[in-house]
Order: C-alpha cells, then structure tokens, then sequence
C-alpha cells in the first residue's frame, strides 16, 4: 500500500467498492484510509 499515492488510493478503494470485490480486500483499503487520515464520503455498497 505504501506505493500508492493517496489519489490512487482513493481510486482504488472507489472502484472496488463499485465492483463490489471482496469485503476483506475493501476493508484493507478503508484501513489504509484511515492510517493516511484520509477521509471520503461513505459510497454505498
């Protein structure tokens, strides 16, 4: 994760919420998220 950029962080997390990939995988993103302090609107899944 530390080779993302946090753009590409918050693409990455958007788009796999949009795919609907694997909760495990989408809770990882939201860690990382939350340790870079980054905050973004909840996307329904």
């Amino acid at each position: 994760m530390k080779y993302l950029s946090d753009q590409m962080l918050i693409e990455v997390y958007h788009r796999a919420v949009d795919l609907q990939l694997d909760s495990a995988f989408i809770e990882l993103l939201r860690s990382e998220l939350d340790h870079r302090e980054i905050r973004i609107a909840q996307v329904s899944a």
